[in-house]
C-alpha cells in the first residue's frame, strides 16, 4: 500500500511539471506573434519547427538587401538625424525616378518614329509601265448618226431635244459645218432599238487608236510598236500601257541609265480629231497633247491625277528614279496592307483603293459602273453618265490609307521644240505633213532611268521596348542603385510576409478547434493524478515521467 501510494504521489508530482513545460511552451507560442521566436511550436500532439516572424522576415531583407539607402533608414540604434537624412534621401531618389520613368513611358506609348533614307545600286533593274492616253477622249469625226443621236447631249454638241447648240458650228471649219449639220438631222431618223451610248464598245471604237497615233517607238534603241502596249481605260477613255504585267509575259529591264537606255515614242495627237469646246464640261480638255503617268505594274493607272502633260511641237525628257517605300502599320503610322475585300485587284494602293471606293459608290447610286471601273454592273448610258455618274462621282468621299508598301518614281522633266529648221522639211516629206501640222500635232516622249539605282525611304520605329527597358533600369541604377533583382528582393519579401499572416491566421484556427483534443489526449496521467495529488505527497519517480512523454 505504501509502494502504491508512492507510485501515485511521484505521477502526481510528474503531471504537475508537465502541466508547467506546456503552459511554457504556449507562452513561447504567444510571444511569436509580438516578433520574439520559440526554437519549438506544439500543435495539438505534434511537435513542429517555429516558424520566423516578422521581424525576422525584414532584418533579413534589410540585411540582404541591395536597394541603397534603405538599411541605412530601417537600421535599429541609429540616430533620428541620420535615419532622417537617409530617408529624404530616398524619397527624393525615388521622386525623380518615377518622374524621369513617367517620362519614358509616355514617350514610348507615343510611338514616335523616324526615317531613313538610303541609296542602293544594282546591275539590273525593272522597267516602270508607262501609261499614255490623249487629252482627247472621243473623236469627233469617227461619230455616226446612231452615236450623236444618243451621246450627243453628253458631250456637249446637242441640246436637250436633240438640236445642234448654236455654238458648235460656229467653231467647225466650213466643210465640216455642212457635215456635222447632216449628221445632227434626225427628221428621218429612225434611232436603233438596242444601242448602247455609252458604253465599252462605244468608247474603244471613238477612241483615238494607238495604230494610228504612234510614228515611232524604241527601247533600248530597239524597236517596238503597238503590239507592245496594253490597253486600258480610265477617266481619259482608252489609253495604252507600256510594259504592263501581263500573264505569260516578262517585264522588260535595263542596265543603264540616261537618254537612250528607255522609252521613245513619237505620237500623233490628231488635234483635228478634237471635240469642239463651247464651254466647260467634263467631256472636252482645254489643251492639247497627251497624259502620261510612270507607276508600277502592282498600282491601276490614276492618270486624271497622277499624271503629267506633254505637250505637242516639243520632245520632253524624263529622267526617273525608283523610290520604294515603306511604312508602319498602326499605332506607329498609317498604312494599310491588307487586300481589298471586293477582289478587284490584288495589291492594294491608294489608286486600287479609290477605283474600288468609286466604283461601289457609283454603282450603290446610279446601278451602273463608268468605263474604267471594274465589275460586273452593267455600263452607265449617256443619260446615266449625265445625270447622275459624274455628279456622284464629283461627291464621293473616298479616304484611302498608304500602303506599307509601295514603289513610286520621281521625275524630272525637261524639253526641247521639235521640228528643227533643219528637220522640218525631212519631218514634212517622211509623214506627209506640214510643218504647222508637225507643230501642232507630234510630240516626241523619251523615259529613261537617270542612273541605275534606287533609292529605299522606311519609316522605322524610333523607340521600342527594348530603348524603354534601358532607359528605365538605366534610371534605376543611377537613383536608387536597383536592378530587376533588386524589384524580385522585394517582390519576395512581400510573398513571406503575406505567407506568414496567412499561415498565422490558419494556426490561430487550428488551435481554437483542437483545444478540447488537446486536454483529452496529451494529458489523461495528469488529469488522473490531480485528484490524488491533494491526499498524499510523495517523492518525485523519473520512471512515468518517460511514459508522459511519450504518451504526448
Amino acid at each position: 500500500t505504501r509502494l502504491s501510494i508512492t507510485d501515485r504521489s511521484g505521477a502526481t508530482a510528474k503531471s504537475q511539471k508537465t502541466a508547467a513545460s506546456v503552459g511554457r511552451e504556449r507562452s513561447a507560442d504567444r510571444a511569436e506573434g509580438t516578433g520574439r521566436t520559440s526554437p519549438v511550436v506544439r500543435r495539438g500532439c505534434r511537435r513542429l519547427p517555429a516558424r520566423p516572424g516578422m521581424s525576422s522576415i525584414t532584418s533579413t531583407m534589410l540585411a540582404g538587401t541591395r536597394l541603397h539607402g534603405l538599411r541605412h533608414v530601417c537600421v535599429p540604434g541609429g540616430s533620428i538625424a541620420r535615419r532622417a537624412f537617409w530617408l529624404l534621401a530616398l524619397c527624393t531618389s525615388l521622386g525623380l525616378l518615377l518622374s524621369w520613368s513617367s517620362n519614358r513611358l509616355l514617350h514610348w506609348l507615343s510611338f514616335p518614329t523616324y526615317t531613313r533614307i538610303h541609296t542602293e545600286w544594282a546591275k539590273e533593274m525593272a522597267f516602270p509601265t508607262v501609261t499614255i492616253c490623249n487629252n482627247n477622249p472621243i473623236r469627233l469625226y469617227k461619230l455616226t448618226k446612231s452615236d450623236l443621236y444618243f451621246a450627243g447631249h453628253w458631250l456637249g454638241l446637242l441640246l436637250a431635244n436633240r438640236t445642234v447648240r448654236p455654238m458648235v458650228l460656229d467653231l467647225l471649219q466650213e466643210d465640216s459645218q455642212a457635215w456635222f449639220s447632216k449628221l445632227s438631222d434626225f427628221r428621218l431618223f429612225l434611232p436603233p432599238r438596242n444601242f448602247e451610248g455609252s458604253n465599252l464598245e462605244f468608247m474603244d471604237r471613238l477612241s483615238h487608236q494607238l495604230e494610228e497615233m504612234l510614228l515611232s517607238c524604241k527601247y533600248r534603241g530597239e524597236p517596238c510598236g503597238p503590239q507592245n502596249f496594253t490597253s486600258v481605260f480610265t477617266r481619259y477613255g482608252k489609253c495604252y500601257m507600256f510594259n504592263a504585267a501581263e500573264e505569260g509575259k516578262t517585264l522588260r529591264t535595263t542596265m543603264k541609265g540616261g537618254t537612250g537606255n528607255g522609252l521613245e515614242i513619237m505620237l500623233d495627237i490628231q488635234q483635228d480629231e478634237y471635240l469642239p469646246v463651247w464651254g466647260d464640261t467634263e467631256e472636252t480638255a482645254f489643251e492639247a497633247g497627251v497624259r502620261v503617268q510612270i507607276h508600277s505594274q502592282a498600282e491601276p493607272p490614276f492618270v486624271h491625277e497622277l499624271g503629267f502633260g506633254v505637250a505637242p511641237g516639243f520632245q520632253t525628257f524624263v529622267a526617273t528614279q525608283e523610290q520604294r517605300l515603306t511604312y508602319l502599320p498602326p499605332p506607329w503610322g498609317e498604312c494599310e496592307s491588307k487586300a481589298l475585300d471586293s477582289g478587284f485587284f490584288q495589291v492594294y494602293s491608294v489608286t486600287a483603293c479609290r477605283i474600288d471606293c468609286e466604283t461601289r459608290y457609283i454603282v450603290e447610286n446610279c446601278n451602273c459602273r463608268m468605263v474604267h471601273m471594274p465589275g460586273d454592273s452593267p455600263f452607265c448610258t449617256p443619260e446615266q453618265y449625265k445625270d447622275c455618274a459624274e455628279p456622284a462621282l464629283g461627291n464621293s468621299n473616298c479616304i484611302c490609307r498608304t500602303p506599307c508598301n509601295m514603289t513610286r518614281y520621281n521625275k524630272e522633266l525637261s524639253m526641247v521644240k521639235i521640228p528643227s529648221k533643219t528637220s522640218a522639211r525631212y519631218l514634212e516629206k517622211k509623214f506627209n505633213r506640214s510643218e504647222k501640222y508637225i507643230t501642232d500635232n507630234i510630240l516626241v516622249l523619251d523615259v529613261f532611268f537617270e542612273a541605275l539605282n534606287y533609292e529605299t525611304i522606311e519609316q522605322k520605329k524610333a523607340y521600342e521596348v527594348a530603348g524603354l527597358l534601358g532607359d528605365i533600369g538605366g534610371q534605376m541604377g543611377l537613383f536608387i542603385g536597383a536592378s530587376i533583382l533588386t524589384i524580385l528582393e522585394l517582390f519576395d519579401y512581400a510573398y513571406e510576409v503575406v505567407k506568414d499572416k496567412l499561415l498565422d491566421l490558419l494556426s490561430r484556427d487550428d488551435e481554437e478547434e483542437s483545444h478540447g483534443e488537446d486536454v483529452s489526449s496529451c494529458d489523461p496521467m495528469g488529469n488522473h493524478s490531480e485528484a490524488i495529488s491533494h491526499t498524499v505527497s510523495v517523492p518525485l519517480q523519473t520512471t512515468l515521467g518517460t511514459l508522459e512523454e511519450i504518451a504526448c
